[in-house]
């Protein structure tokens, strides 16, 4: 949207440009960020066995990219972890699988793990510090069981600044000791955020020797999946700081498709600033409501024949 090349583009984000940190990436850095990556500094972390570096790397997507070779802990005495290699790469973790809690669920093999090692490990804290970063705008993490602990983890004056937290917490007992979704919303109720979205995932209740006897294509069709974790997008309450802050919140409120918040964050900057820009962000914010409104028809009946007559329409 061109409202947000606007805000992007103008002084207030000159010299603070919207910080955006991703722990656990995987490969592959939020692509919610698309948008606004040319106007931001994106920190991202992966752990190897190099000497510690923070690479600024060449990207023609950010406006800067850094990497971190290290695993964010939260022990600030510690400079290395103990790291669980699993068969399936994307389930290792800082914690140990629970293979007993495991066993009744069809994907327990993808935790087994194949090797524990050390990685080289830091707090998220010292590792913006040796960035010169000094906040923090979106905060993503998936770290297979640490994610809150990491939130909590920082200091005040970083917390206060995040505007949007993802997190992806357990819901099944995957990891001894991990952080669970439970948890999560108990912490975030302590905080001026509210729950934007919640996509809960799983898998099946069904012993992995099995499957033979049923048939894996049979297994995966009689067999529901029941509910083992969830990603979750928790945005801050559009409390009035700077003009900045409630700019930005309004950048991400459309990003997550969150109309009716935008026009709250709209409507919070022309109290507090009569601005005309924020009165743009509400023209703009109806504009984008009446155009998806002319979609509606065509989305409704592109559902109803792939219902019918499976995915027929991209």
């Amino acid at each position: 949207m061109n409202i947000i090349r606007k805000i992007l583009q103008s002084a207030h984000f000159a010299q603070t440009p919207p910080v955006l940190v991703d722990i656990g990436a995987s490969g592959e850095i939020n692509p919610k960020w698309k948008t606004i990556a040319p106007y931001s500094v994106c920190i991202a972390f992966d752990a190897d066995d190099r000497e510690f570096n923070i690479t600024e790397e060449e990207n023609k997507t950010y406006r800067k990219l850094l990497t971190v070779n290290r695993i964010v802990t939260v022990n600030e005495n510690n400079t290395s972890a103990d790291f669980y290699l699993t068969a399936f790469p994307y389930s290792s973790s800082l914690l140990e699988p629970d293979m007993e809690k495991l066993a009744p669920w069809v994907f327990k093999d993808l935790f087994i793990v194949s090797k524990k090692t050390q990685l080289p490990a830091i707090t998220l804290t010292k590792a913006l510090e040796q960035a010169g970063i000094q906040y923090i705008d979106w905060f993503k993490t998936d770290t297979q069981g640490t994610d809150l602990r990491i939130f909590k983890h920082l200091p005040e004056r970083l917390q206060a600044g995040i505007l949007v937290a993802d997190l992806e917490p357990g819901i099944m007992d995957a990891y001894k000791g991990e952080d669970k979704l439970h948890d999560v919303m108990a912490e975030m109720d302590k905080h001026v955020f509210w729950l934007s979205s919640m996509k809960v995932l799983g898998t099946q209740r069904l012993n992995a020797s099995l499957v033979p006897s049923i048939g894996s294509f049979l297994s995966k069709r009689v067999i529901r999946k029941s509910p083992g974790w969830a990603e979750v997008t928790y945005l801050r309450q559009p409390q009035v700081k700077t003009e900045r802050s409630l700019l930005l919140q309004f950048v991400f409120a459309l990003l997550e498709k969150q109309y009716g918040f935008a026009l709250e964050i709209a409507a919070c900057g022309t109290r507090q600033y009569n601005t005309p820009i924020f009165k743009e962000c509400e023209q703009a914010v109806w504009r984008k409501i009446r155009s998806e409104k002319l979609k509606a028809p065509l989305v409704i009946l592109k559902r109803q024949v792939n219902k019918l007559f499976g995915n027929l329409i991209d």
